[in-house]
């Protein structure tokens, strides 16, 4: 009689269950999976890292305006979006005739002010001057003082357009503006790693899906009205009529 094989042929039988060489390998690519993402989500905000940091203010998605005056805004004042490139001696121009009346309205909420800095001269001009001092007024928003910086650069416009700003003067705009201390080794960084490069961009195109083609452009609620702001008496009644 032959002696029963069954208890070895049981133990020799693969047992049932997962592959445990299967789970490991399930275990590695999810681990590889991990990594890989930590590493995009580390780096997507990062300078240089590839991300579309937007600078502090932003509204109206990708490529929007600068809030400039959100704090101080009334919830009835109106909208006015400004389009303006920092190269442009109209937009100068036109800072010297209305800017002190805007800013008063602003600082007193009776407009909302959004301000979507382009860039386009620096291909009329062949420079990177526009690209420069839009980002430089970007990093200056995340230190809370876009508004002062914008004024430092339109004060110190070249006479002769294609000029354009130095990186030493970009710097010096900062210092006018009240950006000291770690705020202005923050904003140094920001700078100079471009780090709001791929906003201005946005902004340039998406200033073009807007329709605008040109700067100064004006727009009050969405309405076009640069030709009937050019004065402080008629940017007030422009926006008293607008005013709901």
């Amino acid at each position: 009689m032959r002696p029963d094989a069954s208890k070895k042929l049981a133990a020799a039988a693969p047992k049932k269950g997962p592959n445990p060489v299967i789970i490991g390998g399930v275990i590695a690519v999810l681990v590889i999976v991990a990594v890989v993402v930590a590493i995009v989500m580390g780096t997507k905000d990062k300078p240089g890292g590839g991300g579309s940091a937007q600078p502090v203010g932003v509204i109206g998605g990708t490529g929007g305006g600068i809030f400039a005056n959100a704090a101080a805004a009334k919830s009835n004042a109106p909208t006015l979006d400004l389009y303006e490139d920092f190269q442009c001696p109209a937009c100068a121009q036109l800072e010297q005739r209305i800017g002190a009346e805007k800013a008063s309205m602003a600082e007193a909420g009776d407009i909302k002010l959004v301000v979507h800095t382009l860039s386009f001269l620096d291909d009329n001009l062949k420079n990177d001057s526009s690209k420069r001092s839009a980002n430089a007024a970007a990093c200056a928003a995340d230190a809370g003082k876009f508004l002062e910086y914008r004024s430092a650069v339109y004060a110190a416009q070249p006479a002769q357009e294609g000029v354009g700003y130095t990186d030493a003067q970009l710097t010096q705009f900062a210092g006018a503006s009240g950006i000291t201390g770690p705020a202005l080794t923050t904003w140094q960084q920001c700078t100079t790693s471009g780090q709001h490069a791929q906003y201005v961009t946005d902004v340039q195109e998406a200033s073009g899906r807007a329709g605008v083609n040109g700067t100064p452009t004006i727009k009050l609620n969405g309405q076009d009205v640069t030709k009937d702001v050019q004065t402080p008496a008629a940017l007030v009644a422009a926006v008293k009529a607008a005013t709901k």
